[in-house]
């Protein structure tokens, strides 16, 4: 007699031994395991249950739940704190996070400095550094994009100095889940995110320490001897760019020194991807018509 109920699984993609017991498992073809994703209203779970969690053991839940999992960092005060926390971790074997770097090639001196500090004070990190594609400093990406690109065309600099970077490192390593170190008291776009969250693609993005303050990160950096970068001691609170990051004033938000005097609060990573494909194609056409223009002129 036929079954009335549908497998949830392909038989031929079923080893001998899911076939019998009616079950995937690790050592199930990849054909029969579905990818990490989370329903809407498990993600709502997820939640509920992570806001009243402290940091530790939110990063201790990432570690034993999330595949593929990597920090994405800029090396702020949150990313250090965090990447700190993992360190000292006690759980059994011990997983190690990597950290994607994305060099924009205009990032201050200092804090590149402080990479070469934290890789030696965490050696067992692998750092995976990505630049724009196809140039590897500032004066290369001047020569191929022009002068102060971030003046001239803001959306294109944060797609070849950010967007595309990272969505080359989370293809080339096949990253399921990053760790960010954004925060709700950075204000913005920020205020009432959720402790986890999925983007457009299906990329898992948590924000392990969402409910600490500044204060509070900088208090767990002293109190562990976490190296950070110099510039923090010159009234600098959050930190990118050179050319679009200033020190902030007594009473000012901690992100009120990026893009100083623009509508922006955030540098593309975080923004949805279907904002950049529009870009694109935007910029795209508009070639196609300067091409059509030049053609009928000559």
């Amino acid at each position: 007699m036929p079954s009335c109920f549908a497998p949830l699984y392909e038989l031929e993609g079923m080893s001998t031994r899911d076939e019998e017991s009616g079950y995937a498992s690790a050592s199930s073809s990849d054909e029969s395991i579905p990818d990490v994703f989370f329903t809407k209203p498990h993600l709502t779970f997820l939640n509920r249950q992570l806001q009243n969690l402290e940091p530790p053991d939110i990063l201790r839940w990432c570690i034993t739940t999330l595949p593929s999992l990597y920090q994405t960092t800029a090396f702020g005060l949150t990313g250090l704190a965090t990447l700190d926390m993992l360190s000292k971790l006690k759980i059994p074997r011990p997983q190690v996070v990597d950290l994607v770097f994305l060099d924009t090639l205009h990032h201050f001196s200092e804090t590149l400095s402080l990479v070469g500090r934290v890789r030696k004070q965490y050696p067992l990190v692998n750092v995976h550094v990505y630049k724009p594609n196809g140039v590897d400093t500032a004066e290369e990406f001047a020569q191929k994009y022009g002068e102060k690109l971030w003046e001239t065309n803001d959306q294109l600099y944060d797609w070849v100095a950010k967007v595309e970077p990272a969505q080359r490192a989370y293809r080339e390593l096949q990253v399921n889940a990053v760790l960010t170190g954004r925060r709700r008291s950075q204000g913005g776009k920020r205020g009432d995110m959720d402790v986890i969250e999925v983007d457009e693609a299906g990329l898992i993005k948590v924000n392990p320490l969402a409910n600490w303050t500044f204060k509070q990160v900088q208090d767990y950096i002293k109190a562990n001897n976490v190296p950070y970068n110099e510039l923090l001691d010159r009234g600098y609170q959050s930190i990118g760019d050179w050319h679009s990051t200033q020190p902030i004033k007594d009473g000012e938000d901690e992100r009120a020194g990026r893009w100083k005097g623009q509508q922006k609060t955030e540098c593309g990573i975080h923004n949805p991807r279907s904002k950049y494909a529009i870009f694109l194609r935007e910029q795209e056409m508009k070639k196609q018509e300067e091409a059509l223009q030049l053609a009928l002129r000559s």
